[in-house]
Order: C-alpha cells, then sequence, then structure tokens
C-alpha cells in the first residue's frame, strides 16, 4: 500500500533510503494502539514517502477526520524521521482524498487489535438479560 518515491536529487554525504525512514515509522505509535505496539506502518497510515535528498516527505491517511491525536501523531512522526542522520526537513500531511479502511491493517495489526469473543460473549448475554428484564417490568 505505501508508495515510496526516492528522487535521485543531490546525493549525500549520508544517503537516506525510504527503508530508512519506514523503519523508523514503526517505531511510531497512534495513541490508541501504543499499548498493543501496533505502528503507524502496521495500521496502514502511511500512503506515501518520498525522499529528496535531505528532505523527507510522508503522506499519510486517518482511520478518521475527527482523529483528537492527529496533530501529535505528526509532530511524532517529523520528531522521530529528522533523527535518521543526514535528514535536514521532514514534511509529514494528512491526504484527505485517500480513505482508510481496515483492509489497510497488517496481519499482525489485526490480530492484535482482534476483540477477543469469549470475553464479549458473557457481556453480550448480561446486555441482553438486563434488556429482557426491563421489557418485562413495562408489561
Amino acid at each position: 500500500m505505501v508508495e515510496a518515491v526516492t528522487a535521485d536529487s543531490s546525493a549525500t554525504q549520508f544517503p537516506v533510503s525510504v527503508d530508512d525512514v519506514m523503519t523508523v515509522l514503526r517505531r511510531c505509535y497512534d495513541p490508541c494502539c501504543q499499548e498493543r505496539q501496533v505502528s503507524v506502518v502496521d495500521m496502514g497510515l502511511i500512503e506515501q514517502v518520498r525522499v529528496s535528498g535531505r528532505q523527507i516527505d510522508i503522506d499519510i491517511v486517518l482511520t478518521t477526520g475527527w482523529c483528537p491525536f492527529s496533530l501529535h501523531l505528526l509532530q511524532m512522526m517529523e520528531e522521530e524521521v529528522k533523527r535518521i542522520q543526514g535528514v535536514e526537513a521532514v514534511n509529514v500531511q494528512i491526504t484527505w482524498n485517500v480513505p482508510w479502511s481496515p483492509e489497510r491493517l497488517s496481519a499482525m495489526a489485526r490480530e492484535r487489535l482482534r476483540l477477543p469473543l469469549e470475553q464479549l460473549l458473557p457481556l453480550r448475554e448480561a446486555r441482553l438479560a438486563r434488556e429482557q428484564q426491563f421489557r418485562e417490568s413495562d408489561r
């Protein structure tokens, strides 16, 4: 899903590759997924990485346009990528014309974010029992 673009402008003393950037991004977490160690890469948020000399441009998609952590996410990614030797400037921007969907999740992310059905079934049963009691008390 990630489109990698490396421009051959001004080969630097410390060449930076798209793989270098992706390695760093695998250590960046949306606060909602940090506890389960699901990176922005595994969430499928990275749309494109462009390397042009010492300039890195990253396009991301959000799981929702209302994401309360988007600013934090942009800043974290920029700060982490700037730590790569040879990087002078990083521009992370949101791509609004590409929708995020669960199909963008990696297999590992899908596994880690899956809700455990065995824990959810008792909660469902309790809710159904409460609803039944409420209906019976209305009669």
